[in-house]
């Protein structure tokens, strides 16, 4: 049976240690990289965390013209192949949720890949605002 990726907004104190630890993770030579999840106030002590939905049906792999963002068979989430990204940002442009950010420097999108299936942010959320479940 395989994991999914679970976001229990009512949990979330808006800590952003989910952000902090992404960005961590993601970094290069001790800087800090893009956290590949927000999250967003949404009320009074409420928030929303807002991350890639791994959708089934991914717009972002249907509109790419180099078959750069695949779904990894054993994580199942979409990941970029960077050596095949020629930097259209369709991806960006197709995600309805908006949660593809384009690396203008490398000219790559930036998406959450899972941490190859154990994500750095579930781990780090001290809430249980994000989760792994069978």
């Amino acid at each position: 049976m395989e994991k999914t990726y679970t976001v229990i907004p009512k949990n979330c104190t808006g800590c952003r240690t989910c952000e902090l630890a992404c960005s961590m993770v993601k970094g290069v030579d001790g800087n800090l990289g893009h956290s590949r999840i927000n999250i967003y106030p949404t009320g009074p002590d409420r928030f929303m965390q807002m991350t890639c939905m791994q959708c089934i049906d991914a717009a972002c792999v249907s509109v790419c013209p180099t078959d750069a963002l695949m779904r990894n068979k054993e994580t199942d989430a979409v990941e970029v192949v960077e050596e095949r990204c020629i930097g259209c940002a369709l991806c960006e442009t197709a995600c309805p949720f908006g949660h593809i950010h384009f690396d203008e420097l490398k000219g790559i999108p930036l998406k959450c890949d899972l941490c190859g299936g154990e994500p750095t942010c579930v781990r780090f959320c001290p809430h249980r605002a994000l989760e792994m479940r069978r």
